[in-house]
């Protein structure tokens, strides 16, 4: 498993991780974790833009699911926080969305991890030290 490690001491820093992820992305599910305001939603904003999306990004914490377009398919943007069970992810029909994404980036992901067991995925943590963030992209 190939770890690539990042610190964030300021917002710029987020363009230069996203370009660096890019081309390593091979599987088209994304999970971010990280705590309240880690840089979950900056850093979707900076890599959906990079994917050459005109579409504004903005946290769904209400909505669950936004969508934005890219000239190569629709990426999914998913903040599972305020889902309680395993059959409230289902009843939004993630296995659909899975299937005709070209990335499906997912907030919070933690009660749907157990279904991911098996599926080729990504994950991105970030961690604040010390007044900066940490990232990892797995």
């Amino acid at each position: 498993m190939h770890i690539m490690h990042f610190e964030i001491d300021k917002i710029e820093d987020w363009q230069t991780v996203a370009d660096k992820i890019i081309p390593e992305i091979k599987h088209n599910i994304l999970l971010l974790k990280g705590n309240l305001g880690a840089g979950k939603t900056t850093f979707t904003q900076v890599l959906v833009a990079k994917l050459d999306s005109k579409d504004e990004v903005s946290s769904p914490t209400y909505t669950i699911v936004n969508e934005y377009y890219t000239p190569q398919g629709i990426i999914y943007h998913f903040d599972l926080y305020r889902l309680k069970t395993i059959e409230e992810v289902f009843d939004i029909g993630m296995e659909e969305y899975l299937d005709h994404a070209r990335l499906c980036i997912i907030e919070w992901p933690e009660i749907y991890e157990p279904e991911l067991e098996g599926l080729p995925h990504h994950e991105i943590k970030i961690e604040n030290v010390e007044g900066n963030r940490c990232v990892d992209f797995i």
